[in-house]
């Protein structure tokens, strides 16, 4: 007879880093982009910003271009702190691939 062992992979994760806390509204608030610069992302994210600043009066939103761009770019220790000093309350992750 054949024995077959199979190994289970959903084990778990641990988390050691919380995701950022959510405001509870956008308005009032500045905020920025962060882009993977996909190309639908220069579409999508402009837009975006326009809804934005429509339906939350008071919400300065930063130009898409106000921090790094691309995939290089967006995760590294430098924007980390361009964005911390820049003020902003909330950061929109643009992947638009």
């Amino acid at each position: 007879m054949v024995r077959l062992e199979f190994h289970d992979p959903s084990g778990t994760i641990e988390v050691t880093q919380q995701h950022a806390s959510r405001p509870a509204s956008l308005a009032g608030k500045r905020i920025g982009f962060l882009t993977n610069e996909q190309w639908q992302a220069y579409y999508a994210l402009p837009m975006l910003k326009e809804l934005i600043e429509r339906d939350f009066p008071g919400t300065e939103v930063l130009a898409v271009d106000a921090f790094p761009k691309g995939n290089d770019a967006i995760g590294t220790d430098e924007t980390a702190r361009v964005v911390e000093q820049s003020g902003v309350d909330a950061v929109i992750i643009g992947n638009a691939a």
